[in-house]
């Protein structure tokens, strides 16, 4: 993980707008189009919890893949697709480093697969990339669900998995980030 730390839920909304950009950077992964949706939200709004900020950002995400405006899907899409590909070895944030370091162990037959399942999968939902709370779960495992994604083949179910599995993994960060 990064050095990163959380700071107590209770200072969100006092912080500046790149510092409740950092929180949701260090939650989800980094995108401007995520700070764009919930920085406000960080501001205006009190938290119990991390779950429940979480929580909410998750509603702002299924009332985008709700809405009938194509706009609002592109700008879910924008957010989803934030998300480095699996098994990538170019990957932007400590999180999802630290996170994908157990899919990067298998051969490079294996290696050859993934690549080949992200790009079967861009190909299936184009401007998504696949989004899975891994948890410890391996290579093969994750593999089936891709291809059983792919094959199933529908966009709107595509975005709701995302998005819980985003929270899920804002979850599983917020536990290592915060430290009370």
């Amino acid at each position: 993980m990064s050095d990163f730390r959380l700071p107590p839920i209770a200072a969100l909304s006092k912080l500046s707008t790149v510092e409740r950009a950092a929180v949701l950077d260090a939650l989800f992964e980094p995108c401007t189009a995520l700070h764009t949706l919930s920085i406000d939200l960080l501001h205006t709004q009190t938290f119990e919890s991390y779950y429940d900020l979480i929580a909410s950002i998750g509603v702002q995400l299924t009332d985008l893949s709700g809405s009938s405006s194509t706009s609002d899907t592109e700008w879910l899409d924008k957010i989803l697709g934030a998300h480095p590909r699996l098994g990538e070895k170019k990957v932007e944030s400590a999180q999802s480093k630290a996170e994908q370091a157990q899919l990067n162990t298998g051969g490079a037959e294996e290696a050859s697969k993934l690549r080949q399942l992200n790009e079967d999968y861009e190909n299936t939902f184009p401007g998504l990339r696949y989004v899975v709370f891994v948890n410890g779960r391996s290579r093969p495992t994750i593999m089936e669900d891709m291809r059983r994604r792919i094959e199933r083949g529908d966009i709107n179910q595509e975005r709701t998995e995302a998005i819980k599995a985003m929270c899920d993994i804002a979850a599983d960060r917020a536990v290592k980030l915060y430290t009370p």
